[in-house]
């Protein structure tokens, strides 16, 4: 049975799509069956991942409309399906409200397709909105990428206290995977101070690897490609191969494939 992992922050602007689109890239291109959710009304992993969603979507899957085996299409990159999302789910904000079991939408048509996959990967909108709400209810645990600046500590204590109203109400088997220092700048006082004070706070929870501050980075959904593809031997392209090895062992899972 794949395990759900939502990938999250109220915060925009934090490297969250990044992280997905990258993550989910990478697993699959390491032996893992994965498949990348996109419930942001953005779209943006959707594009970034060089898919689209298509007449058939999250959001239909999400209204009852369709399977969400119809939402799901396979992406050029080896090992990765993707869910593909789109403007349509910001009208789902207002569909959902009316319809019985409203937060667990999400959790119900991932459960249809879940043996499919080693993960699934969910990304979040920035917002505790009612399509968060549906992510971390049916997610086993929380990835959260934390950009190197000032409020990032005040942002994740927000963060936390989201998570556990979460367990309280709709998810009580939900945890933290795992707390991901993005946007890092180690020539810079503040930035190392930031990693600094969230190691001391959540130790074993924050990944060894940080994900630098990256012109490729940025680059790279324009062109539709993970980072790994789309330059290799970039500082970001090590960094996210360097995380995706560090989640799979944190997991269990070993490298089926190079």
């Amino acid at each position: 049975m794949g395990k759900i992992i939502a990938i999250t922050n109220q915060k925009g602007g934090v490297g969250k799509t990044t992280t997905a689109i990258n993550l989910s890239a990478l697993l699959g291109s390491l032996g893992q069956r994965v498949l990348l959710a996109d419930i942001d009304p953005q779209g943006n992993a959707t594009s970034g991942i060089g898919g689209e969603a298509g007449e058939t979507s999250v959001y239909e899957a999400l209204l009852g409309r369709t399977p969400m085996t119809d939402a799901i299409r396979p992406t050029a990159w080896k090992g990765l399906d993707l869910a593909g999302g789109d403007i349509r789910l910001a009208g789902a904000e207002l569909e959902l409200v009316d319809l019985p079991r409203r937060e667990f939408r999400l959790r119900q048509v991932l459960t249809a397709v879940r043996d499919r996959y080693d993960f699934i990967l969910i990304d979040c909108p920035p917002s505790l909105s009612l399509l968060t709400v549906n992510a971390l209810a049916a997610a086993d645990t929380a990835l959260i990428p934390i950009q190197c600046e000032y409020y990032a500590l005040e942002g994740l204590s927000s963060l936390m206290s989201t998570i556990t109203r979460i367990q309280r109400s709709f998810n009580p088997k939900i945890a933290v995977e795992g707390i991901v220092l993005t946007m890092m700048d180690g020539r810079t006082k503040l930035s190392n101070q930031v990693a600094e004070e969230v190691r001391n706070h959540f130790r074993s929870k924050v990944y060894n690897v940080t994900i630098p501050r990256s012109v490729r980075l940025g680059e790279a959904p324009s062109h539709g490609e993970p980072i790994h593809v789309y330059d290799p031997r970039s500082t970001g392209a090590l960094a996210y191969t360097v995380l995706a090895r560090e989640f799979l062992a944190k997991n269990g899972a070993r490298v089926k494939q190079a």
